[in-house]
């Protein structure tokens, strides 16, 4: 497919895919904390998002429901303090849509925005519990 053929919004979409294709691990690791104190930990390719991790391995209190669509806010994670400087600030809609998460912090952010790369292997986010 032609470059020239791709919207703005493609190119950004497929960018992550092009690091997986010249990378020799592809997945990265990501550690679910649940308000319980529970963790469990699983692995996505790079390019994907962490909401498509917690989904596709069935991590409670992830639910998704706009499939990544950034339109609900049904992925609010909290990002670990250790991991707030590697990942990029959210975007004006994506703070928008978090004032109407519940417990709402300045380490919130929707997992469906934040994508999967290298510099991100081994990222905790904590789930907050549906009463915070």
């Amino acid at each position: 497919m032609s470059a020239a053929i791709l919207s703005g919004w493609s190119r950004e979409f497929d960018r992550g895919y092009d690091v997986v294709m010249n990378t020799q691990n592809n997945n990265i690791n990501v550690t679910f904390i649940q308000p319980d104190g529970r963790t469990e930990t699983h692995q996505g390719p790079i390019g994907d998002h962490v909401m498509d991790v917690a989904v596709d391995n069935g991590v409670a209190g992830i639910i998704g429901q706009c499939g990544g669509g950034c339109t609900c806010c049904t992925c609010h994670v909290w990002i670990d303090p250790n991991w707030q400087d590697r990942v990029r600030p959210a975007h004006n809609d994506e703070t928008e849509l978090l004032s109407y998460a519940i417990g709402v912090c300045d380490r919130s952010r929707l997992a469906c925005q934040l994508r999967l790369t290298q510099e991100l292997d081994g990222l905790v986010v904590e789930i907050p519990s549906e009463t915070e």
